[in-house]
């Protein structure tokens, strides 16, 4: 936003203020000043002139030589190469010895043999920015109006000799996109009082709501839709005072009647828009939403393809506007329109904001829809702007606002706790210093029987809701740099890591020690890409936004492992196909079963893996990741924990290869899933062969040993027997494994797999699967026959179980 201090000057006193000491003052109170801008800087010695002359160089085509009455004696002699130069016009002259903001200095010359005694200037070379500068002058002299004077001075009359702060508004503070907020906050900060502009509206004439008629057919869009009818206008240029503050503000001048609606838009912070009456049809305005795929060609030139969503301002058979973004070409007023309807409405910002991204539209009006307008200024930036065109344009305003209402704002009343404003702040404001603090900002205080201040926040302040908020106005006015400074008192304690925290911190640190990097990625997602893979729990959904600001990120996501499958595609499109990355975070969803209405929240880790599972190296083959090496990392960690009991059962799930996908569990705990992903998922994000785990970490913590337990080395030696046995070809072999540790009994210390065989001689449907078994006692030597005993129960257990038989 930046901030013209001589337009800013009329509403508040700021005379006794240098530009640093008033910049200072509104950034220690929380209204950041980026800049400071004095926009003469370098420009000294130009005056306006007037050329009684203009006559074609005898020596170059593109050259012209004018005689210029600069007010000071005998015109002067000056060559000028500028196409749009003519007789009559007023213009900027830089007189011999004149300085630029360039740097250059101007002297007499002699061009193509005519001396020339100065230079005509440009808009450029005053130092204006090309965006101000209108567009007949981009590549010209600066036309200035008929009755600039001769012989003053040009950079005064074109208003540089102003200062401009450029501020850096945060979101919430909406208000400040007006001078008038500007002028409270600075009242506020300086103690002194606001001087409002005239609203006062000179009326004539037939009453406006004969002619014209408003109706909003949707309401969730627009609270309040007002009008104002001005017959009569004359469409010119803007007197130089406002062409000046609006070029201040970065806005190009176009007429005095679209240089009213942006006048009043920066004074008030209110959008204004102008319609030529006469191109409406019958007088109606109707708000309502476009229908889908319907065309507009706005002011830019441009059609634009609408959809459902949009909001459209029509005059009940066409659009002749899309709200709060841009107008329609075929409403535009030009140089012959006569009588203007001018537009004043409260628009809801998501509203706004939705389609102004979805057309890449950005406006100054839109920016300040969007941010919230204070809907109590829809009349008086109205009355403001048609009492300015009448004034400026000739205009006859028509007797009375025509509106349509559905919700009107009325100001918030919060009730603060002078008690809890100096707790917070360790102040020791009375209650009368604090309610004049309020004061200043321009909020109503009412002292309340039980201690309270009832404090009446006018519509301008979006910002301040709840008791909080006021507490900062207290602390920005009172001035951050005067609040003491208390040292902590009590005893001081250790802090340490809860159970959870000390597993998050051990988990990430095992799967880096696995070989693994860490990802973080974003918690919102799309809905399609939600459901590609299936969350770890069945019958969820995930929790929509309720107001989204893309498709893409329109859901809360159910599973880590998406997100994880764009940052692998992310890394293989750029060559690196070699990647493990793991992710801790959060999960939420919703499901019918869940009796509260406040969603499920889980704390997850999840990894993807693809590629080869080591780097080159000379001594050793290079293996591709597959499963297995999957499933080894899910039982490193499980054991590094102290989780025991984990085995893995085959099971189907969305996303992922049906024959090749297991669930983990840890006795009857499901602690989550590992496998390949599904060749049509692959293929959805373009990736290799791609495996991926996720476990639940809130359902580890229970699990997980807080201490590592140790055993003393064995004193006696172990038994070691094999087992190879023949199964069905369906039978798992941790179903196996789980047989034989509870028919071993104490003395059978471990149990590993070793080979696992189909084909000749093994019958057909079945396997031979082989296990290395470990016999010991801890305290004796077993005999052969207490091992032989286990292993014949082993079998027989087997046998009961699974149908097994010996391998022969």
């Amino acid at each position: 936003m930046r901030v013209s201090l001589r337009w800013l000057g009329q509403y508040v006193d700021i005379a006794d203020l240098p530009p640093e000491a008033l910049a200072e003052k509104l950034t220690r109170s929380g209204v950041a000043v980026e800049g400071i801008e004095r926009r003469n800087a370098g420009l000294e010695g130009a005056v306006i002139g007037h050329v009684l002359e203009c006559a074609p160089h005898p020596q170059a085509d593109r050259l012209r030589v004018c005689r210029v009455d600069v007010g000071r004696g005998a015109p002067l002699q000056i060559v000028c190469g500028a196409p749009n130069v003519a007789a009559g016009q007023k213009v900027a002259v830089a007189l011999p010895g004149a300085r630029l903001p360039d740097g250059r200095t101007i002297g007499e010359a002699t061009l193509r043999g005519v001396a020339s005694q100065g230079m005509i200037l440009s808009g450029q070379e005053m130092g204006l920015p090309d965006k101000v500068i209108p567009r007949a002058m981009r590549d010209g002299i600066l036309v200035l109006a008929d009755d600039a004077p001769v012989g003053a001075d040009a950079a005064a009359h074109l208003g540089l000799d102003d200062v401009v702060l450029e501020l850096d508004l945060t979101p919430n503070r909406a208000d400040c996109l007006s001078l008038l907020g500007v002028a409270y906050e600075v009242a506020a900060i300086l103690n002194r009082s606001v001087t409002l502009p005239p609203e006062e509206v000179p009326e004539e004439g037939a009453p406006a709501a004969d002619a014209v008629r408003v109706a909003i057919e949707a309401p969730d869009h627009c609270h309040r839709y007002a009008a104002r009818l001005v017959r009569g206008v004359r469409i010119g240029p803007s007197p130089q005072w406002l062409q000046n503050r609006l070029m201040a503000a970065g806005i190009r001048p176009i007429n005095n009647v679209v240089d009213v609606t942006n006048y009043v838009m920066l004074e008030y912070g209110q959008p204004l828009h102008a319609f030529d009456y006469g191109a409406l049809a019958g007088g109606n305005i109707v708000v309502r939403l476009a229908r889908e795929g319907e065309r507009l060609v706005t002011l830019d030139e441009v059609e634009r393809v609408l959809d459902g969503q949009t909001l459209l301002i029509t005059d009940g058979t066409k659009a002749i506007g899309i709200a709060g973004v841009m107008g329609g070409a075929n409403s535009e007023v030009r140089d012959a329109t006569v009588d203007v309807l001018l537009e004043s409405a409260y628009f809801v910002p998501a509203s706004v904001r939705r389609t102004s991204r979805k057309l890449g539209i950005r406006s100054e009006a839109a920016l300040r829809f969007e941010k919230g307008v204070d809907p109590g200024r829809v009349i008086p930036a109205l009355n403001r702007a048609a009492r300015l065109l009448a004034e400026l344009a000739g205009g006859r305003v028509a007797p009375g606002v025509v509106e349509a209402v559905v919700r009107t704002e009325a100001p918030r009343v919060i009730a603060v706790r002078p008690r809890r404003v100096n707790d917070l702040l360790g102040t020791a404001l009375s209650d009368a210093e604090m309610g004049e603090v309020f004061r200043r900002l321009g909020f109503a205080v009412d002292a309340q029987p039980d201690g309270t201040l009832a404090v009446t926040v006018p519509t301008r302040r979006t910002d301040v809701t709840t008791e909080i908020d006021l507490v900062e106005e207290v602390a920005r006015l009172v001035g951050y740099d005067h609040i003491p400074t208390t040292m902590i008192e009590g005893p001081t304690t250790a802090g340490r890591l809860t159970r959870a925290q000390a597993l998050r911190r051990r988990v990430r640190r095992l799967l880096q020690q696995a070989g693994l990097s860490e990802a973080v990625t974003y918690s919102l997602t799309d809905p399609e890409r939600a459901a590609r893979v299936a969350p770890l729990r069945d019958g969820v959904r995930p929790i929509a936004l309720a107001m989204p600001m893309s498709e893409e990120r329109s859901v809360l996501r159910t599973t880590l492992v998406p997100h994880l499958l764009d940052a692998v595609a992310y890394n293989r499109a750029r060559k690196n196909e070699d990647v493990r990355l793991f992710e801790i975070g959060r999960v939420f969803w919703t499901s019918e079963a869940r009796v509260s209405r406040l969603p499920e929240e889980r704390l997850l880790v999840a990894a993807a893996l693809t590629g080869h599972a080591a780097p080159v190296h000379w001594a050793e083959k290079r293996e591709k990741v597959d499963f297995y090496h999957a499933k080894g990392v899910v039982e490193f960690l499980l054991a590094e924990l102290g989780i025991g009991g984990v085995v893995f059962e085959p099971e189907s799930r969305a996303g992922l290869h049906p024959g090749r996908t297991a669930r983990v569990k840890a006795g009857q705990t499901v602690l989550g899933y590992v496998g390949q992903l599904h060749p049509e998922t692959q293929a959805a994000w373009d990736l290799a062969e791609t495996y991926v785990f996720e476990l639940d970490l809130d359902a580890l913590v229970g699990l997980a040993a807080s201490t590592r337990r140790f055993a003393p080395l064995p004193k006696v030696p172990a038994v070691l027997r094999d087992l190879a046995i023949v199964v069905d070809r369906d039978v798992p072999a941790a179903a196996l494994e789980s047989v034989i540790r509870e028919a071993g009994g104490d003395i059978l210390e471990a149990v590993t797999l070793f080979d696992v065989y189909t084909g000749e001689p093994i019958p057909e449907g079945q396997k031979s699967v082989a296990f290395s078994l470990v016999f010991r006692d801890p305290a004796r030597t077993l005999t052969d026959e207490e091992v032989a005993a286990a292993h014949e129960r082993i079998v027989a257990a087997l046998e009961r179980a699974h149908g097994a038989k010996l391998r022969g």
